[in-house]
């Protein structure tokens, strides 16, 4: 059987609603997921309550923005107290950046002569809880501005393209630190997209470690065999864990499923989390 470790719902920038998800997963014969919607763990409730009804376990998750030496670092949060009070504050300091990045979004695309309302975006999100840029690709798309949303990255919203605003992020450090505080594990998510060399991939989760991350995403669809061994080799260095998932977004990312098939998670995986888990509380 697979596990999944990695998927987004509406609540952020996926299409599935909770339930759906735990729908998809039981369809797949998944043993169990987390729901790691970015910088939100708003759906984990809801998700849970159908993963018991359909013999799936679910677990806490989110995928955390962060920043380290200059790069967008995802961080991925699993096992925590959604309710402890330094978590919900970090959350909630982490969201009020995306608010104001979606209004000066919405700025530059009205100076670009794209007459685009955040409201309009946020009617368009429906039920999502994190607005952000793949809802604004989306109206651009219904708009008829671009053909797709991928054109709409590559165009507007893309790093150094005309509309696109970064935001505040919590260093790498501070994520791990918030994680912990809450009882939880960091995990970077798919370190492929660092685009650091071998060398350069060996000092950095070198350094990462030394701040107290747990461990590394191996498993990931993007990341090939070779990549995906010399994860396991740093994971063995440093005494981390490897997780995976599927990187699920529904029809955002076309083409796209849950885990299992060639990108199978296989059980241990959150075997081995949990058992870091207990070491992590003692």
């Amino acid at each position: 059987m697979s596990i999944d470790l990695h998927m987004h719902s509406c609540c952020s920038d996926g299409t599935c609603t909770p339930e759906e998800l735990v729908g998809l997963a039981a369809k797949l014969k998944l043993s169990a997921i987390a729901l790691t919607d970015h910088d939100t763990a708003e759906g984990f409730e809801r998700a849970a309550t159908v993963g018991r009804e359909y013999g799936i376990e679910v677990i806490p998750g989110v995928e955390l923005s962060t920043h380290w030496k200059g790069k967008d670092v995802h961080l991925l949060g699993y096992l925590f107290d959604a309710a402890e009070p330094g978590f919900v504050e970090g959350l909630k300091w982490i969201q009020g950046g995306r608010e104001t990045r979606n209004e000066e979004i919405a700025v530059k695309l009205r100076a670009l002569g794209y007459d685009i309302t955040l409201d309009e975006v946020r009617e368009n999100a429906g039920a999502a809880g994190m607005v952000g840029r793949p809802h604004f690709a989306r109206v651009l798309q219904a708009r008829g501005i671009v053909s797709s949303l991928e054109e709409a990255f590559a165009t507007l919203l893309g790093a150094d393209k005309p509309a696109y605003v970064s935001r505040r992020s919590l260093g790498v450090a501070e994520a791990i630190a918030m994680i912990h505080r809450a009882g939880g594990l960091a995990v970077v998510a798919h370190p492929f997209t660092l685009g650091y060399t071998p060398l350069e991939l060996h000092y950095e989760v070198g350094l990462m470690h030394d701040v107290g991350l747990d461990g590394l995403e191996v498993i990931y669809p993007k990341h090939s065999r070779q990549f995906r061994r010399q994860l396991r080799r740093l994971v063995k260095e440093f005494d981390l864990i490897a997780t995976g998932g599927s990187d699920y977004h529904g029809n955002n990312r076309p083409g796209t499923s849950l885990a299992g098939g060639k990108n199978m998670v296989p059980d241990e995986v959150l075997v081995n989390l949990r058992e870091r888990w207990k070491v992590r509380l003692q």
